[in-house]
């Protein structure tokens, strides 16, 4: 009894010209067309996300370079398995002769000292190593692998490629998908540049027993969701991260509920978000509006008292709140400053007029002596120096540095008012 293949394997190009989609990888000076033409297939790490074509890329180098093609996953193999095959090209000068592609499926997951075993192999030519991978491999792989392979960069799938694919699973089964052209797009656009997803669920499609076509509604009833694209300790995770955090920068409030809703979609730990949300208030906003950070803090207030959905509005409302406000670095950057003098100056003492002298040997030997209680003074101020006499010798330290923007306005403007009344009360022109 045959098994039927499955959709995936059957339409799976067997050489680089039948690969949909990935363009940039071929033309002129692309990198698998130098390949083809060269017929020299290096180590190499092909990156980029699901059902893009990574596996098939592979499988198709090992034709062109007539190679033993052996593949491997990093999730169920380990350090004993790499060891067998390149014990197996060492122990037989026919494979020598004919080279061995060892395909690793998942690399990222091999800790460094599995990644190591390859190192030598390499080196030496007893095998060529295409590593595919979800994760960036400047973050997955250590230093000494990369050096020795070619990174190479698939893209996602576009609206065209994925019809393409479907026109030639059709061609392969000899039928006509039961979609109509509403539905059709559906697919399309549920697949988010997955051919796997695509074509697992084209399989489902041309198993109905359908005379009408589908509509979009009903797809939908038939056709298992695709899981949002998201790692939570990975570099999309760090990506979408970033962009959320940028756009609320950028004042894009768009753009910023947009990558929230992205990460809510993907089941993002809320909390996580919220505390991006409570650092960028104090880092990006500061006191230009100071209002930012406990509408931050009071979104996760109710967050805890609703939970989620309904507690997921809180974060949309923190967000636009945080995108719409005046930006300013400027705490940020007064705390960064005087954080590098301090680490510079751990030995200077505070000058003796402003410490406690709780003893009278303290108070001989000049602590508190000459402090003036600002409350006691006309303006509540009376400008004398708090920091120590070394830090003043070229120019008085100044931190925090205000802008024309929000809140922090009317700060520099209360910062102006004491300078000038401190010049004023040291006779300072």
């Amino acid at each position: 009894m045959s098994v039927q293949r499955p959709l995936a394997d059957l339409i799976r190009p067997q050489s680089l010209i039948e690969i949909i989609g990935q363009d940039h990888l071929f033309g002129e000076s692309g990198i698998l067309s130098l390949i083809e033409k060269s017929q020299n297939v290096p180590s190499m790490i092909l990156w980029g996300p699901s059902g893009v074509g990574k596996t098939t890329i592979a499988k198709a180098l090992a034709k062109i370079s007539q190679a033993k093609f052996v593949m491997l996953s990093a999730i169920n193999s380990g350090a004993a398995e790499i060891r067998k095959v390149i014990e197996s090209v060492n122990a037989s000068p026919l494979l020598q002769a004919q080279k061995t592609i060892l395909m690793i499926d998942e690399i990222h997951h091999f800790n460094k000292t599995q990644q190591d075993l390859f190192l030598p192999a390499i080196e030496d030519g007893t095998i060529i190593l295409i590593g595919t991978t979800t994760e960036n491999p400047s973050f997955a792989l250590n230093s000494a692998l990369l050096s020795r392979c070619k990174v190479v960069t698939l893209k996602t799938l576009d609206e065209i490629a994925l019809e393409k694919i479907l026109q030639r699973a059709e061609v392969i089964k000899n039928s006509q998908l039961p979609l109509d052209e509403e539905a059709r797009q559906t697919l399309i656009a549920l697949a988010c540049g997955d051919a796997r997803y695509l074509l697992n669920a084209c399989e489902e499609l041309f198993l109905l027993d359908s005379r009408q076509k589908i509509s979009s509604d009903k797809l939908l009833e038939i056709i298992p969701k695709r899981a949002a694209f998201f790692d939570k300790k990975g570099d999309f995770h760090y990506n979408l991260i970033s962009a959320f955090h940028k756009s609320l920068r950028g004042s894009d409030v768009d753009a910023a509920l947009y990558y929230l809703a992205r990460m809510l979609e993907a089941k993002q730990d809320p909390y996580y978000i919220l505390r991006r949300l409570a650092r960028f208030a104090t880092e990006d906003i500061g006191l230009a509006d100071p209002n930012a950070l406990l509408q931050v803090m009071a979104a996760k207030e109710n967050y805890d008292f609703l939970g989620s959905p309904e507690g997921d509005y809180a974060l949309s409302h923190a967000a636009i709140y945080c995108a719409t406000a005046p930006k300013s670095n400027a705490s940020y950057v007064a705390h960064k400053a005087a954080i590098e003098a301090a680490a510079r100056t751990t030995n200077l003492m505070p000058p003796k007029n402003v410490l406690n002298a709780p003893t009278k040997m303290m108070r001989d030997e000049g602590y508190h002596a000459g402090y003036i209680y600002d409350h006691d003074t006309p303006d509540c101020f009376s400008g004398q120096e708090f920091f120590p006499a070394e830090m003043l010798r070229s120019s008085r330290p100044q931190f925090y540095q205000p802008n024309e923007r929000g809140f922090e306005r009317e700060l520099k403007k209360r910062l102006k008012y004491w300078d000038d009344l401190r010049h004023k009360l040291r006779g300072i022109s």
